[in-house]
């Protein structure tokens, strides 16, 4: 099957999840997760219609953005963003999905003054606990939100999650629930809605459970571009 081929399929379910929930389709974007992939299949995709695509490391980000200064597309940044990166990111990523402190925060938004950028950004909600992952706790949001209303370039516009990998979609339903219910409860606190317009969660094993949640953004990788083959070391 074509990349063109897997794009309209995941499309479809997405709209068809939408609809399931009520929820227009449009109000779902997909971000296709290249990472790992050759920009040859980005630019494959790019072809069969597809604009937003998203990367896990900065540096292999930034190679594909050098090499491809004539494709037209959205970059988002989905893994853990290092501070000492943050400059960088800055400039090269339209979104940032994996804000965790105030400080990132602030220098994110720092460099994009700096650069004349204006990314948008999203805060990772750690909802599990889990050791190998990162994000801030639930209870430790808020001051994120209060870091953000000093923000002069960057743009606060939502939260993300990752959730426990999933044996079935059906086990992640609860994790993408917590989240949009924890966005409600903190728009009925007072947070300004531009700051929750965006919820990120599900990904090639569960974005239908996410859109019926409530998800604003999926990150689909492999339902996309085919199983990754791990790059073998001398």
């Amino acid at each position: 099957m074509s990349i063109s081929d897997r794009l309209t399929d995941v499309r479809a379910r997405v709209a068809a999840a939408a609809r399931s929930a009520g929820r227009d389709p449009a109000s779902v974007l997909l971000v296709a997760i290249s990472k790992t992939f050759p920009l040859d299949l980005v630019r494959e995709a790019h072809e069969a219609g597809q604009r937003d695509f998203g990367e896990n490391r900065v540096q292999e980000a930034l190679d594909k953005i050098d090499a491809s200064p004539d494709l037209p597309v959205r970059w988002h940044l989905v893994g853990h963003l290092q501070s000492n990166k943050a400059r960088r990111a800055a400039q090269a990523f339209a979104t940032i999905q994996s804000i965790d402190t105030p400080e990132l925060l602030r220098k994110v938004d720092v460099a994009a003054a700096e650069a004349g950028s204006a990314p948008e950004l999203l805060i990772q909600v750690d909802l599990a606990g889990e050791a190998t992952k990162f994000g801030v706790a639930p209870s430790e949001v808020p001051a994120l939100f209060d870091a953000a209303s000093s923000l002069r370039a960057a743009r606060l516009v939502g939260v993300m999650t990752l959730p426990p990998y999933p044996k079935t979609p059906e086990d992640s339903r609860p994790w993408f629930r917590q989240l949009r219910m924890l966005r409600d409860t903190w728009l009925a606190a007072g947070v300004p809605a531009a700051l929750l317009r965006e919820v990120s969660m599900g990904m090639s094993g569960d974005f239908e459970v996410a859109v019926q949640e409530g998800a604003t953004m999926v990150r689909v990788g492999t339902a996309i571009f085919g199983r990754r083959v791990p790059v073998s070391t001398p």
